[in-house]
């Protein structure tokens, strides 16, 4: 397996990141919540480093609540997973695999801890699945909304 990912990826080993995929159901099917990133102002999903112990799927309602105010029922059922390069401050990109678990959001805080930091804004899920710089995660929300009850918590 470690050599598979050096042939992918190189000599530096991938990280594992988890991401929420947060939705809502509106008149005209599914809506998906998108974020700015903190550096390049491109839209994301909240996602980050899983701590210590945590569930995965914990570990991405967490990052929900932190980078978007947002709260509600995490699915325990991956809607998928992705790769990246993610930019270190050092100018370092590592690769990363990201672990996407769905989050059907309940409520939206006024504050948050990173509200000064990016926007957020809701939009259908085909929009979403275009707004997404990564081609896979478009795929991933893609499917997510053209099924979620196969994705309930």
């Amino acid at each position: 397996m470690a050599e598979r990912v050096r042939k992918l990826f190189g000599s530096v080993p991938c990280r594992l990141q988890v991401a929420a995929l947060p939705w809502r159901m509106n008149g005209k099917g599914v809506e998906i919540l998108l974020i700015t990133s903190r550096d390049t102002g491109r839209w994301v999903l909240p996602k980050g480093w899983p701590e210590a112990r945590e569930p995965l799927s914990e570990a991405a309602a967490r990052e929900a609540v932190e980078e978007a105010g947002l709260t509600g029922t995490i699915s325990h059922i991956e809607a998928g997973r992705y790769f990246y390069a993610k930019g270190l401050a050092s100018g370092e990109e590592v690769p990363c695999e990201v672990l996407v678990f769905p989050l059907k959001v309940d409520a939206m805080a006024d504050k948050w801890k990173e509200r000064h930091e990016r926007e957020r804004r809701w939009v259908g899920a085909p929009e979403a699945a275009g707004m997404v710089k990564e081609p896979d995660l478009g795929r991933i929300i893609a499917r997510f909304s053209a099924d979620p009850a196969a994705f309930a918590a």
